[in-house]
């Protein structure tokens, strides 16, 4: 098993793709910090980074790698390998490259910049989201063979969770605002890993307050040392659950 990790994983670091995405999250990443006259300026610009597009190259790198590598894992299921092996080799390759390339573009940055509570839960959380989208890529590309649909899951998976869920969640909260649903949202909020780590951030940023009501519902229970480990396990299971799906689905897929 680790000898099909290493070689996956330096194929994948061979990649232009790979090479670039960690180029324009340094640029990205120093440039905010060296223009913003404060490094608070700079994390909030590097927050939109982790929220946006860490997620979408995650899950696209990850699900059009599987596709291209069809051949080679053919070539894999070949041999006398467990398919579970053959399969957390590759989730652990395309994660560990994921995370290696924020670390080196934004990761950091932040540690030269905000060597603090704020840029080491960036950090954690940045390094959490790319993994749990890879999980997601997995889960998109085991449902179809075909390569263009599951491309397309892909991106409506990353569209959902950056865009769409914040949209109908406002919804809710303007149809029911006669009605204190503000409790209710925290739980809501663990339907996306975007928003828990939007959340998680912003409040080690002590922004809370521009939240309104709402923030302050949310600082009373994810602000506490319960409401940090209960978000962690939550982003914990947004890996687990996508990734073992995945993993039910490959051991009895026919290839």
């Amino acid at each position: 098993m680790n000898r099909i990790i290493k070689i996956i994983l330096l194929d994948i670091l061979k990649s232009k793709i790979v090479v670039a995405y960690t180029i324009i999250l340094a640029v990205l990443s120093w440039s905010s910090f060296a223009l913003e006259d404060n490094s608070a300026k700079g994390i909030l610009t590097i927050l939109n980074v982790i929220l946006f597009t860490v997620p979408l190259v995650s899950i696209l790198f990850a699900a059009i790698y599987l596709y291209n590598s069809s051949e080679f894992i053919e070539l894999l299921l070949s041999q006398p390998i467990k398919r579970r092996k053959i399969w957390l080799s590759l989730f652990f390759s395309l994660s560990l490259s994921m995370v290696l390339s924020f670390f080196v573009g934004a990761g950091i940055p932040l540690l030269v910049f905000s060597l603090d509570n704020v840029g080491i839960m960036m950090i954690i959380i940045g390094c959490l989201i790319s993994i749990i989208f890879v999980a997601l890529a997995f889960l998109s590309t085991i449902i179809t063979r075909d390569k263009a649909k599951g491309i397309g899951i892909a991106i409506m998976t990353w569209l959902y969770f950056a865009l769409l869920f914040d949209g109908m969640v406002l919804f809710l909260l303007f149809q029911f605002s006669d009605y204190p649903i503000e409790n209710a949202m925290v739980g809501v909020t663990a339907l996306s890993p975007i928003d828990l780590a939007r959340i998680q951030i912003l409040l080690r940023l002590d922004v809370s307050a521009m939240m309104g009501y709402t923030g302050a519902i949310f600082k009373d229970f994810f602000g506490t040392s319960l409401g940090l480990i209960t978000s962690f396990l939550l982003l914990c299971l947004w890996i687990v659950i996508p990734f073992s799906i995945s993993m039910l689905k490959f051991k009895n897929k026919d290839l």
